[in-house]
């Protein structure tokens, strides 16, 4: 299946009502994390989020979940103010529709049912994995150019998308990246060395398996480009590719056990897990 990748028209629904709920309910959390004294990363590190997580929530870039309100109510000591949102926030959650541009719709909709999601990333990070400021860079780069409102669009829907690898049961992921994308510093060295930080909070999780494709390797299995299986629950095995101006969901048993066997390679060709972690902390020392 191919489709063209038009751009998303905008349209006032109860999708934008319910991401003003949202948006107010993270106002109430920088205004009582500010009353406590505590910066975001400070917030983040009480919680056990990051600091990225604590910024777009507070921003209403991305829906808090029922346990960050919770814990944030006790440690913030706000007297079930913020306990007394999980039910609207919730049923918001439910009725917002994510406004991902028409091509990408399917995928996005098989991902948010998956048990298991494989990447190959060949020149970039898997959008799962991305920080807030580095999805703004990449779709403020894009050309042609993208209005200011289609690009809060498409951040705040892969922000959106990434709540699947906490929610429980969250899906098997695993990720084969190369090196060179990793050390492109995309959006700058500060928006850089966040998303360093992100990839090495991900690759900790049980359910992730994160693996870097060093630059030495004089033999590559990958070389046909990206591409991402995954497994909806109790169907088949897909697969996923994108290229310029198109995308395929690939269906056909044989194609995607050629697929399958292609990742396994790629695989095996790559750093460890607890390698890549290493070169990821010495990425970081670098800077």
């Amino acid at each position: 299946m191919t489709a063209d990748r038009p751009e998303p028209v905008s349209t006032q629904d109860d999708g934008e009502l319910s991401s003003d709920l949202i948006r107010a309910v993270g106002k109430q959390i920088k205004v009582l994390r500010e009353r406590a004294g505590l910066t975001q990363r400070e917030l983040g590190d009480r919680l056990g989020y990051g600091e990225d997580m604590i910024s777009s929530v507070e921003r209403g870039r991305r829906s808090p979940q029922p346990q960050l309100l919770e814990t944030a109510d006790i440690l913030l000591e706000a007297g079930g103010l913020l306990t007394a949102t999980i039910e609207d926030v919730e049923r918001a959650k439910a009725k917002a529709r994510v406004r991902h541009p028409a091509w990408f719709r399917d995928y996005a909709r098989l991902e948010a049912e998956a048990v298991e999601i494989n990447f190959y990333n060949n020149h970039d990070i898997p959008g799962l994995f991305q920080t807030e400021r580095r999805a703004r860079a990449l779709y403020e780069m894009r050309k042609p150019l993208l209005d200011e409102q289609t690009i809060e669009q498409r951040v705040a829907s892969r922000l959106a998308r990434q709540e699947i690898l906490t929610h429980w049961p969250p899906p098997m992921v695993t990720a084969v990246i190369e090196e060179s994308a990793l050390r492109r510093p995309i959006g700058g060295r500060e928006v850089h060395k966040e998303q360093l930080e992100q990839l090495l909070r991900l690759g900790r999780l049980r359910n992730v398996e994160l693996q870097v494709m060093p630059l030495e390797r004089t033999e590559h299995a990958g070389m046909g480009g990206p591409f991402i299986l995954l497994a909806p629950r109790g169907k088949p095995q897909l697969g996923y590719t994108e290229v310029q101006n198109s995308s395929r969901l690939a269906t056909d048993p044989e194609e995607v056990r050629i697929l399958a066997a292609r990742y396994g390679s790629i695989r095996a060709q790559a750093l460890t897990p607890g390698e890549s972690l290493a070169l990821l902390e010495s990425m970081l020392g670098e800077r």
